[in-house]
């Protein structure tokens, strides 16, 4: 090993390198380019900074003056960037080595004036480190090594575009670094095709978990979750802890649950700038705070020190969120706790995710308030300042407390004073079993009335009318009238006031609370009731059961429902193609004709009153002689002793007095007689518009129920000058 790099280790307390580090820097693979899977917390970042001292620094083991990057490395967020920055800093310090860093969030100027000055290493974010070297203050050319921290991560987080941009830029000899924890398809697809006969290093176990961390999978009840992060964080009370949730809005609850019980807690999620993450960061290092509330954000490459303890207060969504939030602690040999709350609804999910990580986990439950006041007694007892020698001021403040209370006093002082100085336990409920598959939990019995005891009911002056309601009602009564739960029993709302039944041992106090008037709040007032009030079943509509619209057999002087009235006279048998037979013997004049469709959605019609309707007397040619042209439909004929149907007249009513020659062809149409407006020839072609001007006579505004087969005369008064149709230019007009 290089001997400015062995000094800094030494330095730094050192004592053996660990599997990855023994691995990276074997003499063998100094010039080779490598792809490192490691288990989270084996001290990657030292390793590839020692796998890249060969190539960057001279045989003395010393760099030179700073001028153009010599290596870049590259990682997927700030902090984990900033991290990588401090750890080369003193293991490259005694080498005088400069190490610049390039991340989002950070002022762009100052970056490109650090670069400009000079730098051997530069450590940066994808986007960041891209816009550098689209900028032209980045200069990769005298690049002698590139290192990709948790590859698979800047992949999963979309950086592989800017990977490749960066790849692409460097020069073709450097060395080619990938670390990553796993390395899935993604991760091997990208080492195959930006690096030279790549070396895989492994020290990953696959048969054992990772020793230093003791995972726990903690049964609570779903509404004891939070309650039992508390006590967690109580029982250890460890000298770091970090929290883990899946969302922003979580992050911000649990932080500030924690707060408020006295915790020193700080959190990291995405809404955070740059500077409050690092101030966040800094926090727990310098011990200002011990609690870190974060989302996955701070998952990867986070190494804080002392870190003993990581909780799930929600189970993360893959194996790889689990094994990197995990390797948050024990790391580089200390020991450390990862605890998962597992509510009912989540044991599985969390089987099969300890399942796949292949890990194994104690399945126990949250330490309950007696279980942490032990602990803290424990604690207590054993606490250095027993051991510490005893000063003269001491002594003489010892003596004179001896002799104004007894030892018992002043040691329940003590620990009176020790417990004030921490949070309170929670109590917890025992963890529900979760049901199987379609089982229902079973119902709490009702509680028999007779076991609320002697009542007494009192009126409240809101009812049904004011909108009143039990849910609103009850808070009320607990609040203004001094109960519990268990003081009130059944609450009946009338349509103008409420009854309420209360326990008779709380009525002395509820009047002396509500006073002589019985004000509960501004418009709502009580008054005692005598006996038990007969409630009525009104809800403002018909009583249940009751039937609607009179007494059960009324019904010939209830209005029958549509369709379900009185059978008329006539009714059964006696069914004619056009409908049902009315009372008055004539049909409903919905006969089609010649057994065709009925159209029973035509637009009404109303008849002229100058014209008659329907096919005249003398009419008698059959229809089938006539010249008109062939339709797709059959034209309905409506008998004369139908009733008058408001329905628009076919076209072919309009011709028929005028014998068959009088109706009009495809392209070309007659005159209609007196009073009628000659139809134009459009040759085969509609005028502009797409449709004639003129109406149909008597048409309401909808278009006719039936469309003949070729175009249809327009018919409209011949006096009426604005209805009149001009043809289009150049159309021949019809001979009348």
């Amino acid at each position: 090993m290089i001997q400015t790099l062995s000094d800094a280790l030494a330095e730094r307390g050192y004592d053996t390198l660990t599997p990855v580090q023994e691995a990276v820097t074997d003499p063998a693979l100094s010039g080779s380019d490598l792809l490192v899977s490691a288990q989270t917390g084996s001290g990657k970042t030292v390793g590839f900074g020692l796998a890249i001292g060969p190539t960057i620094l001279d045989e003395a083991g010393h760099l030179g003056a700073a001028g153009l990057p010599l290596a870049l490395v590259v990682a997927p967020t700030r902090e984990l960037a900033f991290q990588v920055k401090r750890e080369l800093d003193w293991l490259y310090a005694r080498a005088g080595a400069r190490v610049t860093s390039c991340v989002g969030g950070m002022d762009m100027r100052d970056e490109r004036r650090a670069l400009e000055r000079g730098a051997h290493i530069v450590v940066g974010t994808p986007g960041r480190l891209r816009d550098h070297i689209q900028r032209g203050s980045l200069d990769m050319s005298e690049l002698r090594a590139v290192v990709l921290d948790e590859a698979d991560e800047m992949l999963d987080l979309g950086f592989r575009e800017d990977l490749e941009f960066m790849l692409g830029e460097a020069p073709e000899d450097r060395r080619t670094l990938l670390f990553s924890a796993t390395v899935p398809p993604m991760i091997a697809n990208l080492a195959k095709q930006y690096q030279r006969d790549a070396v895989r290093v492994t020290t990953v176990s696959e048969k054992s978990q990772h020793a230093d961390i003791a995972y726990q999978a903690l049964q609570v009840a779903q509404h004891d979750a939070e309650n039992a992060i508390i006590n967690v964080l109580r029982y250890h009370e460890a000298q770091n802890a970090i929290v883990f949730a899946n969302t922003r809005a979580a992050v911000n609850r649990l932080t500030a649950r924690f707060a408020n019980r006295g915790f020193q807690v700080v959190c990291l999620s995405g809404e955070l700038s740059q500077q409050e993450r690092s101030h966040a960061l800094q926090a727990m290092r310098d011990g200002r705070a011990r609690v870190c509330v974060a989302t996955d954000v701070a998952a990867r490459g986070i190494d804080l020190p002392n870190l003993e303890l990581v909780i799930h207060a929600e189970l993360p969504s893959n194996v790889e969120g689990l094994l990197h939030r995990s390797g948050r602690t024990g790391r580089a040999g200390r020991k450390g706790i990862s605890a998962l709350v597992v509510p009912p609804k989540q044991v599985k999910k969390a089987e099969r995710l300890l399942k796949w990580a292949k890990v194994t986990a104690e399945w126990t439950t949250a330490p309950g308030a007696d279980d942490i006041l032990r602990r803290d007694e424990e604690r207590l007892l054993a606490n250095a300042v027993w051991t510490d020698e005893i000063t003269a001021d001491e002594a003489d403040f010892a003596t004179r407390l001896l002799e104004a209370q007894t030892p018992q006093a002043i040691a329940a002082a003590c620990l009176r004073l020790y417990r004030s100085n921490h949070s309170a336990p929670e109590e917890l409920g025992a963890p529900a079993a979760r049901p199987e598959r379609g089982e229902r939990p079973d119902r709490p019995e009702r509680k028999d009335h007779a076991d609320f005891g002697p009542s007494a009911w009192v009126a409240l002056s809101v009812g049904r009318g004011d909108n009143a309601e039990a849910r609103w009602l009850l808070p009320l009564l607990l609040r203004a009238g001094g109960l519990e739960k268990s003081d009130i029993g059944a609450i009946r709302v009338q349509q103008d006031e409420t009854f309420v039944e209360l326990a008779e041992p709380s009525l002395e106090g509820f009047w002396a609370m509500v006073g002589e008037g019985g004000a509960l709040e501004e418009g709502v007032s009580a008054r005692a009731v005598e006996g038990v009030p007969e409630f009525s079943s009104d809800r403002g509509g018909p009583s249940r059961g009751a039937p609607r619209g009179g007494p059960r057999g009324a019904g010939a002087d209830r209005k029958p429902h549509r369709g379900k009235g009185p059978k008329p006279e006539g009714f059964g048998g006696d069914r004619k193609p056009g409908g049902w037979k009315r009372d008055e013997g004539k049909p409903a004049g919905k006969k089609p004709y010649g057994g065709g469709e009925d159209r029973r959605d035509s637009a009404p019609y109303e008849k002229p009153a100058d014209k008659p309707y329907g096919k005249p007397e003398g009419a008698s040619k059959p229809r089938s002689d006539s010249k008109a042209a062939p339709r797709s439909k059959p034209a309905r004929v409506v008998p004369e002793h139908a009733e008058v149907s408001e329905r628009p007249r076919r076209p072919a009513a309009k011709y028929a007095d005028r014998g068959a020659d009088a109706v009009p062809k495809w392209k070309k149409a007659k005159a209609g007689g007196p009073g009628k407006k000659a139809g134009g020839d459009f040759g085969g072609k509609r005028p502009a518009g797409g449709k004639p001007a003129g109406k149909f006579a008597g048409k309401p505004g909808g278009k006719p129920a039936g469309k003949p087969a070729g175009k249809p005369a327009t018919r409209s008064s011949a006096s009426d000058t604005s209805k009149r149709f001009t043809p289009p230019k150049g159309a021949k007009r019809g001979k009348s």
